[in-house]
Parts: structure tokens; C-alpha cells; sequence
């Protein structure tokens, strides 16, 4: 569907301009006319975002297909600025419409623009609000179950703010794990990027005077020679080979089976699996928490959390818990006789399920974890770095072992 750039004047005068999508210009007039906006200019702007809804199927179309992917992918920030702001506005006394409309003409973000421009538009035709955002399939279950329990209970401004406080929890805590791990990173690149150099570069050029010696070398000294002509050789079939290896891999983790071993596995090795125990769990209490607040029952949130946990040995025990519940069980017997979540949480929910504060208990808990996600993470960063520079300091090591010895053998022998 087209994307139309306008101006124009409001009722009260004021001078106005966005953008919309429409089938046609006549009917990007029609919707302005309904919005109570006289246009005094439009003009298509491309399909580049509206191509987003559908794909190309000419041969010719890749490049097309590339533009479409970029403009999908809508950042998490833009997403919780506009739940900010939409919530400012709407808790301001701005009819839910207008709200959209000011919002619309407030997103820099295209891609995110043309949605909430379709949202305003079906909430204007006479839709709900979380109809709408669940139309455009650009909002997960969290979100839309949230804004449906806001209409429903009338305080619609305070759950979008909820919301608002849940993505930037989330962008807050992803960006501090980003920032963490890049040194690690940088460290991996670069170590290979050297090991690469020295075998397919450097030692090549050694190679023919180490074979010219006329004597036996050492068994390292042939096997790193061995390596570098295989590497220079069939690097591609190498390289085909890990591609392989990871897409089956892939392929494996995300069929139900594979994916349930490859998650237990995970949470049971030394160092990583309490990271990602950590990860799930404070998700898993920031989601239920967020939900209960905005008035979501405990069987629709506990489905949702299940999904947001983002570990299928964590989502299991969380499904047999929500299970228990419709029996008539509590949320803390299933989850302390699973053995999958700490004391300290089990303690503090079944407190809350007494005491009537679960809400404010996993809030608690989310907080306390969160702050061990970033603990975790730099305790494992911490240990990566050393590991990581000792692997490249080895492999260099025997690199200039296996080259200078046989010359150092030479060199003894001569005298």
C-alpha cells in the first residue's frame, strides 16, 4: 500500500504534517477529512515501507526483498518511546484518535510511522486499540494482552506506561549486556584474524625454507606446515562445512525435542547455565509481574510469561504450575518442587500469594535478578578475557615454536 507525505491545517488552525498510508491519494484525503486536517499538500513518498507487507516474487526483486528486511525490524527504544508517549497523551484527558494522530506525526521511525498510522486508522473506523495492534502483527502477545486489559479496565494511560517501564527495563538491561560483552568480542575477532594471518600469510613464506634443509623436521613443525596448506587449500569447503554444521544445528534446537535438550543442557553447565537461569527467571517475574499489575489474569499472564522466559525447561515448569493453578494449587508449590527455581524466588512468591502482593514480590525479584544478570555477565566476561588472550598468546607461540626451532637445529648444526 502507498505511503503519502502531507500538510495541512487543523480545525483550530494549526499547521499540521505526517504521514499515512492509503490506497490511493483520493483516499489519503477522505481519512485527513475524517481526522478533521484540510490538506494543503501531498505526495506519495515510495514503497519502500509499504512493500513491507509484501514480498517481491520476481527474480528481479532481491534488492527490494533486502529493503523490506530492514525496514520489518523496528528498534525496541523507538517502540518504548512511542509507548511513552502515547501514554502522556492519552493520560492528558486526548481522545484515544487524536492521541494516535499526534503520535503518528510524532515517530521518526518510517517503518513504525506507517503502523500506527494503519492502528489510528482502524481505531477510527470503530476498532478496539489492542485489535488494531494485533492486526498489524508487529506487537507480541505481552503487549496486546496488556492494552485489551487497560481499555477493559478504563485505565488505559497507566498500563501503557507500565509498558513503557517494562521496554525500557528490557533495552536498559540488553544494552548493559551489549556493552559488557563487546571487549570479548573485539578479543575473539581479532585473535582470529591473527591466527588466520600467520598461517595462511606468514607461514607459507617460512615453508619453503624449513623443506629445504634437507633434514627431518619435528612432528610440529610438519602438522602446523600440514595445517596452513590445507587451510589455503580447501578453506572453502571449511567454511562450507561450519555453515552447514550451524544451520543443522539450528535446525535441531528449534524442533521441539532438540530444543527441549539443548535448554536443559544449557542450564546445567558450570558458568553459562546460571547466567542463563538468571536471564530467564528475572523475565519470566518482570513479564508476570507487569501483567498482574495491569489487571491480566494469572492464567493468561502465566501462558504469556511461559513464552517470554525464552528457556524451555524454565516454560515447562512454568506451564505445570499454570496447570496446578486451574486445580486449585498455588504458583510456588509446582515451581519449588520442580528444583528448576531458587529458594529465595519460591520463598518470596508464596509469601506474595499470602500476603495478596504477588505483584509487588516478582517486581522485587525481577529487580534482584536483573541486578544478577549484570553481575553474572561481567563475573563471565571477566573470566572470557584471560581464557581468550591465553588461547592467542598459545597458538602464536607454537606457530613461532614450529617455525624457529628447525632454523635454531640448523643453526646448531652448522657450527
Amino acid at each position: 500500500m502507498p505511503v503519502y507525505a502531507y500538510r495541512g491545517v487543523t480545525t483550530a488552525g494549526k499547521a499540521t504534517r505526517g504521514q499515512l498510508t492509503a490506497e490511493s491519494a483520493r483516499a489519503a484525503r477522505a481519512k485527513m477529512r475524517l481526522d478533521g486536517i484540510f490538506l494543503t499538500e501531498i505526495s506519495e513518498t515510495g514503497q519502500a515501507v509499504a512493500a513491507a507487507t509484501e514480498l517481491p516474487d520476481d527474480a528481479t526483486g532481491w534488492r527490494r526483498h533486502w529493503n523490506v528486511s530492514l525496514a520489518r525490524r523496528i528498534p525496541a527504544m523507538e517502540r518504548a518511546i512511542a509507548t511513552r508517549q502515547l501514554s502522556t497523551l492519552v493520560g492528558s484527558g486526548i481522545p484515544l484518535v487524536e492521541s494516535l494522530s499526534a503520535l503518528v506525526d510524532q515517530i521518526d521511525h518510517a517503518y513504525l510511522q506507517s503502523i500506527m498510522s494503519t492502528v489510528r486508522d482502524k481505531v477510527n473506523e470503530g476498532a478496539s486499540l489492542a485489535d488494531a495492534l494485533e492486526g498489524t502483527g508487529q506487537f507480541d502477545t505481552l503487549y496486546v494482552s496488556m492494552i485489551r486489559a487497560g481499555e477493559a479496565s478504563g485505565a488505559l494511560d497507566q498500563v501503557l506506561a507500565r509498558i513503557a517501564d517494562y521496554l525500557e527495563d528490557q533495552v536498559r538491561l540488553a544494552n548493559k549486556v551489549g556493552s559488557i560483552l563487546v571487549y570479548p568480542i573485539f578479543m575473539l575477532i581479532f585473535t582470529t584474524i591473527v591466527v588466520a594471518a600467520l598461517v595462511t600469510v606468514v607461514l607459507p613464506q617460512i615453508t619453503g625454507l624449513l623443506e629445504s634443509m634437507n633434514q627431518e623436521l619435528p612432528f610440529y613443525t610438519r602438522w602446523i606446515i600440514g595445517l596452513s596448506e590445507f587451510t589455503r587449500s580447501w578453506w572453502w569447503a571449511v567454511a562450507l562445512g561450519v555453515a552447514a554444521a550451524f544451520l543443522g544445528f539450528r535446525a535441531i534446537i528449534r524442533t521441539e525435542r532438540g530444543g527441549w535438550i539443548y535448554d536443559r543442557t544449557l542450564l546445567r553447565l558450570p558458568v553459562l547455565g546460571r547466567v542463563t537461569r538468571v536471564i530467564s527467571i528475572a523475565r519470566f517475574s518482570r513479564t508476570l509481574s507487569t501483567l498482574l499489575t495491569a489487571g491480566v489474569g494469572i492464567i493468561q499472564s502465566l501462558e504469556i510469561a511461559r513464552h517470554v522466559a525464552g528457556n524451555r525447561s524454565i516454560a515447562a515448569v512454568i506451564e505445570t504450575a499454570r496447570a496446578g493453578i486451574l486445580e486449585g494449587a498455588t504458583l510456588a508449590a509446582p515451581l519449588r518442587a520442580s528444583g528448576e527455581f531458587p529458594a529465595m524466588v519460591t520463598t518470596m512468591i508464596e509469601v506474595g500469594e499470602r500476603s495478596g502482593e504477588l505483584e509487588a514480590m516478582l517486581a522485587k525479584v525481577a529487580q534482584t535478578y536483573d541486578e544478577q544478570v549484570e553481575t553474572a555477565i561481567t563475573r563471565l566476561t571477566a573470566l572470557l578475557e584471560p581464557m581468550l588472550i591465553l588461547v592467542m598468546v598459545g597458538i602464536v607461540f607454537v606457530i613461532i615454536l614450529a617455525t624457529l626451532m628447525p632454523l635454531i637445529q640448523l643453526t646448531t648444526t652448522m657450527q
